[in-house]
């Protein structure tokens, strides 16, 4: 069981930069590829970032490529995701999720977070 919190959301103008956070119960982190995901208003969930395992592979979705960054420390039981010259669009619910096996957009993931708002105004 992998028990994942998410942190650091909150409200920010548009150009600027939040750092979310997510920490992970339990001595199996490292092996789980983690994945965060956002679910607008009206709007289904969406995938956004992706880490494999060691940190080594990285996948992004297009819009947010060359402004967001995801990256995880495996000895704090952390994965975060930098957001950098925020927009409007990107306000939502940010979630994260690990998967045992699988990693990217397509993965199952097995255990989620309760997600942390993200609200970027114009």
């Amino acid at each position: 069981q992998v028990q994942l919190v998410e942190s650091g959301g909150g409200l920010v103008q548009a150009g600027g930069s939040l750092r979310l956070s997510c920490a992970a119960s339990g001595r199996t982190f490292s092996s789980y590829n983690m994945g965060w995901f956002r679910q607008a208003p009206g709007k289904e969930r969406e995938f956004v970032a992706a880490i494999s395992r060691s940190g080594g592979s990285t996948y992004y979705e297009d819009s947010v490529k060359g402004r967001f960054r995801i990256s995880r420390v495996n000895a704090k039981n952390t994965v975060y995701l930098q957001m950098n010259s925020l927009k409007p669009e990107d306000t939502a619910v940010y979630y994260c999720a690990a998967a045992y096996t699988g990693w990217g957009a397509g993965a199952a993931y097995d255990y989620w977070g309760q997600g942390t708002q993200v609200t970027v105004s114009s």
